[in-house]
């Protein structure tokens, strides 16, 4: 870079670049990535300080911030300090009403938990290595202005750190270099990048809380130990499973990531051209450009029955329904989009995928013995694919039969009955017109199974 374009008190690129984001796929350090660093620091202070009166932190003097960088980090350390110093007051007042008790040994100053311990050494594995660096330096390092480099952290979802608090580490620079060379070499644009960050950020936070979650309650139920205890062993537990689960991780993404290009683009036009049947090319989803079977199911009464159930019983039941449509999906062809409280969202490539997949749910709620039954609706048509989530009209008229089915039913609409109707797998039973907010009067059809097995388990 050009001195010209140094910024003469930060040293940092005055005009920013037109190129930001991140390649953090360590985001598996995830939400612990910015633990509060001041608060690791207070650990390590000496116990006489711990009376040492409040200090203020003053406000850094941050003509790139354009907005106000007021840290939770720092106002935690602050009240910790209070509370410290409280304990402190309240220990010499007890030291003075037995001032002719024998003094008890003091602990070593400066001297951490053995919690505390395997706290910050698991940090340092999941980090790369200790925190050295402050955000201004990783941002030099990268060549970025703080705010491009915080325009990649807040895709990550890390939030807000002060400009002394010392929350990086070697990694996180490499990280960030790793994403701005891709940008600077052309191989992204900033805005692709950014949509990449944030991708890489949502979805590894979700799977790590997922992880967690998973882990103590496999303890609480098979150690024997409460939810509490079994979040601080996890602390223990972890560091001989991080490797495998990185690697898992990695081979996941890799397989998921083959599987999507021939998904969403080997195979797109050929889906386009295969719906092309019985259009006319002015409906309202003409314009978006994948083709594919979206259905809902629903389990009923599911609102009724959480009210009735413990922490335990419910948790299971959410997961008995997540864990049964995943299978039934995965072994259909399709992909789960998403599941919100008591309804799934999938597709599959195919009218008669999402049939078969759509049946299957169908069958399997009715005939589980914990799990209530379920309505059910699938829609060919086409759709946009963004954010990891499906958008059109298909996906909005799907919602709405769901709704119209009875339960333990699966519906379709005319369109997708006519795609099925030669396909002596099904049965296509049409019902009554109805009027559909947004549609106006559609004709559902019920669909049934007919000559087969449909998706078997294993």
């Amino acid at each position: 870079m050009s001195a010209e374009n140094v910024h003469r008190e930060t040293g940092l690129l005055a005009n920013e670049p037109s190129h930001v984001s991140d390649a953090f796929v360590e985001a598996a350090s995830l939400e612990a990535a910015v633990l509060d660093s001041l608060a690791e620091a207070a650990d390590d202070v000496p116990a006489e300080s711990a009376t040492v009166p409040d200090q203020t932190v003053a406000a850094p003097d941050d003509a790139d911030s354009d907005e106000t960088d007021t840290d939770a980090d720092s106002a935690g350390t602050d009240a910790d300090a209070d509370s410290s110093a409280g304990d402190s007051d309240a220990e010499d007042s007890d030291a003075d009403d037995s001032a002719e008790q024998p003094p008890a040994a003091a602990p070593p100053t400066g001297a951490m938990s053995a919690e505390r311990i395997a706290l910050k050494a698991l940090e340092q594995r999941l980090l790369g290595g200790e925190r050295k660096l402050r955000r201004r330096e990783v941002a030099s390092g990268a060549g970025l202005s703080l705010l491009s480099a915080r325009k990649l952290w807040r895709a990550l979802g890390f939030p807000n750190i002060g400009d002394e608090d010392v929350a990086f580490t070697e990694r996180d620079q490499a990280a960030l270099n790793t994403i701005v060379d891709l940008v600077r070499g052309g191989k992204l644009t900033e805005e692709a990048a950014i949509s990449v960050t944030r991708a890489i950020g949502q979805m590894t936070d979700r799977m790590v809380v997922w992880q967690v979650e998973a882990l103590v309650e496999d303890m609480v139920q098979n150690q024997g130990v409460t939810d509490a205890v079994a979040r601080k062993r996890l602390v223990g537990e972890l560091p001989s499973l991080v490797d495998a689960l990185e690697e898992m991780l990695l081979y996941s993404w890799r397989r998921q990531l083959n599987a999507g290009v021939q998904r969403l683009a080997v195979r797109a036009e050929a889906g386009l051209a295969s719906s092309e049947e019985g259009r006319e090319g002015d409906e309202d989803d003409a314009p978006l450009p994948l083709a594919r079977a979206v259905g809902f199911a629903d389990l009923v009464s599911y609102t009724s029955l959480s009210r009735r159930m413990n922490e335990k019983t419910l948790a299971q039941l959410v997961q008995r329904f997540e864990n049964k449509c995943a299978e039934i999906i995965s072994v259909g062809g399709g992909r789960l989009v998403k599941t919100v409280g008591d309804e799934v969202l999938y597709i599959a490539e195919t009218p008669a995928a999402g049939a078969e997949i759509s049946l299957a749910l169908c069958q399997a709620f009715t005939e589980d013995e914990i799990l209530p039954q379920a309505r059910v609706a699938m829609v060919w048509g086409r759709i946009l694919s963004r954010l990891g989530d499906i958008y059109g009209p298909t996906v909005n008229l799907a919602a709405r039969l769901t709704a119209l089915a009875d339960p333990g039913t699966v519906l379709v609409d005319s369109m997708t009955a006519a795609a099925l109707e030669q396909d002596e797998r099904f049965v296509l039973l049409p019902r009554p017109a109805e009027d559909v907010r947004g549609f106006g009067e559609i004709h559902p059809v019920q669909l049934q199974r007919g000559s087969g097995r449909g998706l078997v388990l294993d």
